[in-house]
């Protein structure tokens, strides 16, 4: 899909209100609250855009080897015995410039190359985006569907409950035998223990919330609708093979490897360099010299021939991990889908499921009442109106995170595609501000790097 049909696409879905994830009220917590607490509180996405800066800076390294390099050294000596004719103490102060004229390209490659390594990071955090909040949302899923399952918990316990208190009063009169109370009580028996395996659950998925948004899990409301997603998976594919971060990244790896190779072959090519250099000693002697070195590899053991194939090898190896990293995408899409797929099947089968267990447990409370069922038919009845009402909770938890799933395949999980209210980090900010090697507070472009570095409270 082009760029402009996934803008329509998105800009569809955001008309429809589909796409839109509104915040919660004063005090309560919506997926939007989520996902932008989820994105603000990231450590693991901090981590990420430093090694972020740190590839722009490798792209101001090695452009500032076209720059010349200016050096000195001051020394001071102390001989014993005096030398004829000196002192004890001697010194002497030099200054030295050099300056690569030409490698013959060997410099242009190296920033190219580093330049590819900043895009292939960039990926990376872009993927470490998608990870952090799809992390928030099987949270926030986490916690409604436990929730839920307490409630039901709870509430089959009550249920369990008044039919205990009824059937002591059925054996009091002698309409049932104490084996009927029994068989009562020991469901109502695990009927707390599942209460209490729900709250545990519950308490789990509590504290997964806070380590994956970095807050505590209060008042959470009910989902929002479901962002809109591609109608089929070939159109998701064709996102994907745009849009993924992961296969983004393994695209750049493979032309890092190939500008690696060149820059191998490259080693062989001399280098022309201008230097100049002027000392002073204690006697106010002085020495100069200026001067063109031209140098170059004859031979040196077949190291470079070595890094050659080694860079080969590289280049085969990023093309071999583009290659699975395609399969892999296509597989998570197709899975994504499979799995909304089932959920939906899942949901209709259950509910049609849940509302005759409810008929079935009506009527087999009625006919309890008329002597034609025993405590056991209802219980069993009891119990499968649970379990579907279970089932109920687990497959719309698997249907809501499942369309998540498929826009993470996509590479559309991110708080841009989302329209989250929260700023979003510029990668570009700090590289445009580096590229061209600055000295802080010298340059205008070091002015520039420094009010980008105030902005990431890092100066």
């Amino acid at each position: 899909m082009g760029r402009q049909k996934l803008g329509r696409w998105i800009a569809a879905a955001m008309a429809s209100g589909t796409l839109s994830l509104a915040a919660g009220g004063a005090g309560a917590q919506s997926l939007a609250d989520s996902l932008v607490a989820a994105y603000t509180n990231s450590g693991l996405l901090e981590q990420n855009r430093a090694l972020l800066r740190a590839a722009d800076e490798d792209v101001a390294q090695a452009v500032s080897r076209l720059r010349p390099i200016v050096s000195y050294v001051g020394t001071v000596g102390y001989s014993d015995p005096v030398p004829p004719g000196g002192d004890n103490f001697t010194s002497n102060f030099s200054l030295s410039a050099s300056w690569l004229l030409s490698d013959f390209g060997r410099s242009q490659l190296a920033i190219d190359l580093q330049k590819e390594l900043v895009l292939a990071t960039r990926e990376q955090l872009v993927s470490i985006e998608q990870q952090v909040l799809r992390r928030a949302v099987i949270a926030y899923a986490g916690v409604l569907s436990n929730f839920a399952l307490v409630d039901l918990a709870e509430n089959n316990l009550r249920v369990l409950g008044e039919q205990l208190r009824a059937d002591q009063d059925r054996f009091e009169v002698g309409e049932i035998t104490r084996t009927d109370v029994s068989l009562t009580e020991s469901r109502v028996a695990a009927a707390r223990s599942q209460l209490a395996a729900a709250r545990g659950a519950l308490d789990l998925a509590r504290e997964e919330y806070r380590a994956a948004t970095g807050i505590e899990a209060r008042n959470v409301q009910p989902p929002p609708p479901t962002p809109a997603i591609p109608a089929t998976p070939d159109e998701a594919l064709a996102i994907a093979r745009q849009r993924q971060p992961q296969l983004r990244q393994a695209q750049r790896q493979v032309t890092v490897s190939e500008l690696g190779i060149q820059l191998a072959e490259a080693s062989l090519r001399p280098a022309l360099n201008l230097s100049a250099r002027s000392s002073v000693n204690d006697s106010f002697d002085q020495n100069s010299s200026i001067g063109i070195e031209l140098s170059g590899p004859i031979y040196q053991g077949g190291q470079i021939a070595s890094r050659i194939r080694q860079a080969q090898a590289n280049r085969d190896a990023a093309r071999g991990a583009l290659i699975n990293t395609q399969f892999l995408v296509e597989q998570g899409v197709a899975n994504a889908y499979v799995t909304l797929n089932v959920a939906n099947a899942r949901i209709t089968a259950i509910d049609a499921q849940i509302e005759a267990a409810r008929l079935t447990l009506e009527g087999a409370r009625e006919e309890q009442s008329l002597g034609a069922r025993t405590t056991l038919d209802v219980l069993i009845f009891e119990q499968d109106l649970l379990n579907a009402q279970t089932d109920r909770v687990t497959a719309a938890t698997d249907r809501f995170t499942a369309i998540f799933e498929i826009l993470a395949s996509a590479g559309l999980l991110t708080v841009q595609n989302l329209g989250l209210n929260v700023p979003s980090y510029d990668p570009a900010a700090y590289y445009n501000a580096v590229r061209g090697a600055p000295t802080t507070l010298v340059s205008p472009q070091g002015e520039q790097l420094d009010r980008v570095l105030r902005s990431l409270g890092r100066n």
